[in-house]
């Protein structure tokens, strides 16, 4: 069996602050129709969340979704949700929610710190724990299955497979599989997600094997690990995405003196052309307009009585 080819880095992501929901300060590390030539099948990634309570306690209320997958996973803090499907509960630190709006879904996702059942209150307090920390990907969908059911799936991370390499890095596959071990999120079809946890400790080391063409990113969620191109080393910035090339099938990431966490993700490109109007991706402006004219109606849900909100 030839050896591996190594993935080179192509491009990579620092993000910009922003805000969104109904006020929640975050930084988008990518997302919109530039980035997702080198991103795709991933459309957006957002790291929201702040120790500060009136940064995120707005939340992200009652809105519609069609033609992707949204999935949050949560750092620090808790997360109320709830979705027209019926779907309700609290995702807790190290769990996730996997959401596919395909043909449309109204959800809300309301922040609130851990410890605290009066955030109204805590508004008022100083030197209590209020941070809540998260990221959410957006995903694509493929064509002919964007106007199909939507579906929902709770991650619990007390569930989710931890596998240690052997050189130091301890993985949380969340999706996919790593050293023969699967994911919590079965996945498959044309998507194939993977999605990775992967914490350093010093002087580790990391290796990813992913299909040929398949998309990789690796965000660096603290520390600066680093890789080697020939005899060059790159370090790769706390807050910085780096996306590699298609071409190659393998990816390693080594360590310095200090702890680093990062998540990594691959999947196959869709390469489809997309039509992008806010929480809604389809394929065309025609799909957009209808999802417009769904929303207008409030025949935004299909197979369901008239939601208008």
């Amino acid at each position: 069996m030839s050896e591996n080819k190594t993935k080179v880095p192509v491009t990579a992501f620092k993000g910009k602050e922003t805000m969104d929901g109904a006020g929640v300060r975050l930084r988008r590390i990518f997302g919109g129709s530039n980035s997702y030539q080198f991103t795709d099948p991933f459309l957006l990634m957002d790291h929201f969340g702040s120790n500060k309570i009136e940064e995120y306690i707005s939340g992200f209320p009652w809105h519609p979704h069609r033609g992707i997958e949204t999935v949050t996973y949560l750092l620090e803090g808790k997360v109320d949700h709830e979705d027209s499907e019926g779907n309700r509960g609290t995702i807790y630190p190290n769990d996730l929610q996997w959401m596919r709006a395909a043909s449309g879904i109204f959800h809300e996702e309301m922040p609130k710190p851990l410890d605290q059942k009066n955030p109204e209150e805590l508004l008022r307090t100083v030197g209590l724990p209020t941070s809540v920390v998260g990221i959410q990907l957006w995903v694509n969908i493929p064509s002919n299955e964007k106007m199909g059911k939507p579906g929902y799936n709770g991650i619990k991370g007390s569930s989710t497979p931890v596998v240690e390499n052997g050189t130091g890095a301890t993985v949380k596959v969340i999706a996919g599989n790593y050293l023969k071990t699967a994911g919590s999120f079965p996945g498959g079809g044309r998507l194939d997600p993977t999605y990775l946890d992967v914490k350093m400790a010093p002087e580790s080391s990391f290796t990813f094997n992913t299909r040929e063409g398949y998309v990789t990113i690796v965000y660096v969620l603290s520390g600066t690990p680093y890789i080697l191109s020939g005899s060059e080393r790159r370090d790769m910035m706390q807050g910085e995405a780096t996306v590699f090339s298609r071409d190659g099938s393998q990816v390693t990431v080594l360590n310095g003196e200090k702890e680093a966490r990062m998540i990594v993700l691959a999947g196959k490109p869709l390469n489809e052309q997309i039509s992008w109007y806010g929480p809604i991706v389809m394929n065309t402006q025609e799909q957009i307009e209808e999802a417009l004219r769904d929303l207008r109606s409030g025949h935004f849900v299909r197979d369901r009585e008239p939601l208008i909100q």
